[in-house]
């Protein structure tokens, strides 16, 4: 039988590998934009405000590394290029829902402590 502190800890150890497939800033904004259906490149860094170019490809390359997502090239000319998300992918939507309504569900007291100037 697992010890508590055993439990804990593969649970870390899965959040930990979540976080090195999602984290960052941008993966879990691209992912939710993909969520919607297929997208080209200048869509999405229209929907992401403030993420350059060079961020874009970078996060777009990582996530289609961990199969998260995939890149359609066609052969036109100019080049025609769109990102959707694979069957892996899909299956973070319930984490992109959760954590949806954990912001719904927590916002205004984050409103209130940034109001405050509390920092964590």
């Amino acid at each position: 039988m697992k010890t508590e502190g055993e439990n804990y800890t593969r649970l870390t150890c899965e959040v930990e590998t979540t976080l090195r497939v999602i984290g960052g800033r941008w993966k879990v904004l691209i992912i939710r934009e993909l969520m919607t259906g297929v997208k080209r490149f200048g869509e999405l860094q229209r929907s992401l405000y403030g993420i350059t170019q060079k961020m874009l490809t970078q996060q777009l390359r990582e996530l289609e590394e961990h199969g998260i997502i995939n890149r359609q090239v066609y052969p036109e000319i100019p080049p025609k290029v769109e990102y959707s998300l694979t069957p892996l992918g899909q299956t973070l939507k319930p984490i992109l829902d959760a954590m949806h309504e954990w912001g719904l569900k927590h916002s205004a007291h984050l409103q209130h402590q940034n109001e405050l100037g509390v920092r964590s």
